[in-house]
């Protein structure tokens, strides 16, 4: 059997596999448990008229498919999207602690979505705090290559990386500002800032979704560049790739798909960091494997971090921003002294 990259593709049928588990098993928990042949069923009668099953009420169609479901797919499509766009930041910036998190677009959105809460400002309806996030993410974004251009023109790695992890505590600072002078507003603020997937509904599924499939294709695009930038700038530039250029327009990328995952979900963090780290230790570093993986990876583990949110305090709620930060922060750490031991 022909290997996948530096992988089987076993690997890649469990990972797949794994991850549908996870969703089921996400629309299944709850304060009711609900079988699977239940969901099956509920998605029966409402995408394909099937007749309702014998003793099974409406309600609880409308509980799967309205509520558990939406919100799980959610959960997926913000853990695929940090997690592919992750993979992509620490393979442009040669770093393995890159990721929107660190570079600071999560906490730009954040803080887009703090003002206009506080404000109470309504441009685009029911999309105003979403609109806001993902404009804030690309400013954000902008500023973080800015900053870095000026101080270093070689565009280092380490520079992009604490220049972003510099915004980002500013970032927060304000919007810890903003929450305590926003009054009642301060425990919706306080959501948005740690995280959470409910009633957010099947429109933000549908817009992420696209989002998501848009950016994945220009990722994949760019899979052979950010192959040869794994070896260098100096081995990409012999083969006729612009370095710098590239990155520029993959962080561009990055900061739309992370702005519009933050718009709808808040700040999850960590996510982004864990997922590529994983997949590159399983399926290897070619990235035409790897940002899929990679993206299914952090879709999974996202879901399951949200079932903990729901169930371990039950019946009241963690954020789920909260329970990625308890993983992610030591693994952060295991990286980072890792890295240093090495150096």
């Amino acid at each position: 059997m022909k290997k996948l990259g530096n992988t089987k593709p076993a690997a890649v049928i469990t990972t797949v596999v794994i991850t549908v588990i996870s969703v089921l098993f996400g629309i299944s928990a709850g304060s009711v448990s609900i079988p699977v042949s239940e969901i099956i069923s509920a998605a029966g009668v409402r995408l394909f008229g099937q007749p309702l099953p014998e003793g099974m009420s409406p309600t609880t169609v409308n509980i799967i498919m309205d509520i558990r479901t939406p919100r799980v797919l959610l959960a997926f499509l913000t853990g695929a999207a940090l997690s592919a766009s992750g993979a992509v930041v620490q393979s442009a910036l040669r770093n393995p602690l890159g990721s929107p998190y660190t570079l600071g677009v999560s906490s730009g959105a954040s803080l887009g979505a703090a003002l206009v809460i506080a404000s109470g400002a309504s441009f685009f309806g029911g999309f105003t705090v979403a609109a806001a996030g993902l404009a804030f993410a690309v400013v954000t974004m902008f500023i973080t290559v800015g900053f870095s251009s000026k101080i270093d023109k070689g565009f280092e790695s380490s520079t992009v990386v604490l220049t972003g992890m510099v915004i980002s505590l500013f970032a927060n600072a304000l919007v810890n500002l903003v929450a305590n002078l926003s009054g009642d507003k301060y425990a919706l603020i306080f959501k948005w800032q740690t995280g959470s997937f409910s009633g957010r509904g099947w429109t933000a599924c549908g817009i992420l979704s696209a989002v998501l499939l848009i950016c994945m294709a220009v990722y994949l695009r760019y899979s052979r560049e950010l192959d040869l930038l794994s070896f260098g700038d100096e081995q990409a530039a012999s083969m006729g790739i612009d370095p710098a250029k590239t990155r520029r327009i993959l962080m561009i990328v990055m900061s739309l798909l992370t702005g519009t995952s933050v718009a709808f979900a808040g700040v999850i963090g960590f996510v982004d960091l864990i997922a590529p780290q994983i997949v590159r230790r399983i399926f290897g570093a070619k990235h035409s494997l790897s940002i899929p993986m990679s993206a299914l990876v952090g879709g999974a583990f996202t879901v399951i971090c949200d079932i903990a949110a729901r169930t371990v305090t039950a019946p009241s709620e963690l954020p789920a921003g909260t329970v990625t930060a308890l993983i992610g922060a030591p693994f952060f750490a295991y990286v980072f002294f890792k890295r240093r031991r090495r150096a």
